[in-house]
């Protein structure tokens, strides 16, 4: 069994900056990568970004291409959200998610990810 653990998040101001870490516990590692996703009040949820294992391969929804960087650690099971300038529009609970490597890829898609990290809360104030 996976167990991912997220941490980093808090409040900041719009234009500030956050990093988010993902660490996996337990892992049997198969998959392919980590994602990112995120929720808003009374919205569905999100992807974010997400990276492949195997070559640091990272894929982001468009509004945050530029600002949002994702990253790993192989040594440590650990993927990084790097979020800088940041808005209120940015507010939501971000949770990380890994996959068991059953089916390709397909990192947009939230049915895809088999472990999900509890979330962590991002609040931007303007």
């Amino acid at each position: 069994q996976v167990q991912l653990v997220e941490s980093g998040g808090g409040l900041v101001q719009a234009g500030g900056s956050l990093r988010l870490s993902c660490t996996a516990s337990g892992r049997a590692f198969g998959g392919y990568g980590m994602g990112w996703f995120r929720q808003a009040p009374g919205k569905e949820r999100e992807f974010v970004a997400a990276i492949r294992w195997s070559d640091g391969s990272t894929y982001y929804r468009g509004s945050v291409k530029g600002r949002f960087t994702i990253s790993k650690d192989d040594a440590k099971n650990t993927d990084y959200l790097q979020m800088n300038s940041l808005s209120p529009e940015d507010t939501a609970v971000y949770y990380c998610a890994a996959d068991r490597g059953m089916s390709g890829p397909r990192w947009y898609d939230q049915e895809w990810y088999d472990y999900w990290g509890q979330g962590t809360q991002v609040t931007v104030s303007s």
